[in-house]
Order: structure tokens, then sequence, then C-alpha cells
């Protein structure tokens, strides 16, 4: 369901499993009316109402290979502006001042999450954060009203992070707690962004952590493939993977097709290919490894949950 920016219901969707259909109503009075379906291969998702209520933004892949934001006209039942795409990859999220009552940004996720901002105070706001907390990703995880004090959350491929609280007219950054403070960050491993080109030409993209200390040749190496499939990986602290990597193994994460995020034609590629080009995209993961010479061929393990777990069963 979507309020407005006054708290009245006016949006919500209903699903038989496979279609989709948004429904609209002017006021709380009115009946429900369907203003748009659409299958599991196309996707309009409602994010806010505009800010003076009669239309919306939305993140939608309509007509396109890639989600993109758009804003569309309750009334023409219609995407009516392109607002923001990236070429590579979907973006879902769009960013807003409830104060002010403007648009503040746009996030979305290549190898990692990056910001276009479209307000200059968010941005001075962010790139102040950024000098302060370098190497670290920068969550704003909740404001007061004013919109002059904020709870920040940190997190990095090498720590969990920390929680601090900001104060934007002082520019004063205040430490509230560390979430894992046992772990040393100098004892553990860098999550490297790799890509590689799959047999029938596809781009994978993937995480590569090596083990600190040993050069990265002729190692022993696990294949950890995601669960879902209609999921991703992410760049980040990930437990699994830094224990792995601090006994030695290298460990490889890839975003085989079906993997959300980059696009209508990267998902439909997997359709009915669970057991055959998904599998290739691994095995062509660790064909790669082994070019690099970084994998000792003899020395390959692959596990994971769910999708990740019917995989390794298929390898």
């Amino acid at each position: 369901v979507v309020t407005d920016h006054d708290g009245k219901l006016r949006m919500a969707s209903t699903t038989d499993g496979v279609n989709t259909s948004l429904l609209y109503r002017a006021t709380e009075k009115d009946e429900w009316e369907t203003i748009l379906t659409t299958n599991f291969k196309e996707s309009l998702s409602p994010l806010f109402f505009t800010f003076d209520n009669q239309n919306i933004y939305a993140s939608s892949n309509i007509g396109r290979d890639k989600n993109a934001i758009v804003i569309f006209d309750l009334e023409k039942k219609a995407e009516t502006e392109l607002l923001y795409d990236h070429p590579e990859v979907d973006v879902h999220n769009l960013n807003y001042s409830r104060k002010r009552k403007v648009l503040t940004s746009v996030s979305y996720t290549t190898d990692k999450r990056s910001r276009v901002f479209l307000d200059a105070l968010s941005e001075g706001m962010y790139k102040s954060l950024e000098e302060k907390l370098k190497g670290y990703e920068i969550v704003f995880s909740a404001s007061n009203k004013e919109e002059d004090k904020y709870i920040v959350r940190t997190y990095s491929d090498r720590s969990l992070g920390a929680y601090y609280f900001y104060d934007v007219k002082t520019d004063e950054l205040t430490l509230i707690e560390e979430i894992s403070p046992w772990l040393n960050e100098e004892d553990l491993c860098t999550m490297t962004p790799i890509k590689y080109t799959s047999r029938d030409g596809l781009t994978i993209h993937g995480y590569l952590t090596l083990p600190k200390g040993l050069a990265p040749k002729d190692l022993p190496v696990v294949i950890n493939p995601h669960g879902g499939p209609w999921a991703r990986d992410n760049w980040g602290f990930n437990p699994e993977v830094q224990l792995l990597a601090n006994r030695g193994y290298a460990v490889l994460q890839m975003n085989f097709r079906g993997s959300v995020g980059y696009g209508r034609k990267f998902l439909e590629a997997s359709f009915k290919q669970w057991g055959k080009t998904m599998q290739d995209d691994i095995t062509d993961g660790v064909n790669w490894l082994v070019e690099k010479g970084i994998a000792d061929p003899d020395r390959v393990a692959i596990y994971g949950g769910s999708y990740g777990g019917y995989a390794t069963l298929a390898g």
C-alpha cells in the first residue's frame, strides 16, 4: 500500500502470483480502480507520491530492459517522464526530503552502491561524511523531523561498521557503537569486484576475496553461488567468506544469469536454464580463475544454500 504526503491511503497492489495489478483511488471515499496490470516480466513499483499528491514516482521496466525512475500519471494511467536510468543496472531507489519536499538522490548498485545527487544540500552533507568516514559505505538510518540530526550506519567488506550520530548544523560526527569491535579489520580480507565473459557472451559480475599474505597464484578456491536464484551478491561484510579466506581459501561469488539487478534480458536468460547455462556461468568463473593462474584446478570446491545448494549438487 502507498499513502500520499498527507497520510491518506490511495494506492495498493494485488497479485495472483503471476500478474500484478496497481489499484488507485483519488480519495479514501472513492472505490478502488485498477489502473495498470503487469506480468512477471514487467513491473511498475510505486515509490511515493509527487509532492502535490497528484501522481507518483515509480521504478519501472515497462517497455525497457532496465528498471528506471519515472513519473507515472494517475489520470492518464501512463508514464509521462523519465527521471533517471542507468545503462548497466536496474534503478529502484529515489530519495527525498520530507521537510523540504525536494528530491535528494537516486541510488543504485553496480559493483558497489552509487548515488546521483539531485539536491545540493544533501550532496554537501554526504560529501562531508564521506571525508570523515573514508573507505566505508554510508547509510542514513534515521533523522529527526527537522532533518538536522541523523543516525548514520557504516559498513565495508572488512567490517560490520558502526552507528554514529551526525549533527548537520555543527558538522559533528559522534560514535554511538561499533557493531563488531572484536574484529580487527587489518586481519580481514578485501572483497574485490570482478567480471568475466560467459561462453555465450554474457558479462558476469561477481566478487573475489583473496587470503591475506599469500600470492594470488595456485590457491585453493571455494565457489559460493548465491541463493534465490532471483537474488544477487553485493559488496560488503560476509562472515562465511571471511572465515574461508582467513584459512587460506580464495572465494568467488558470481552473479550468474538470473541474478536480479541487471535488467530483464539478463534475468530472462535464466528461464529453464537452472541446470544448463546458469551452471555454465559458474563453471566459466572457475575457468576464469584457472586461466588467471589464481586457482589450483585440483583444489576447487563449491557450496551454497538455496539455489547455491542446487548448483552444488549439479556441480
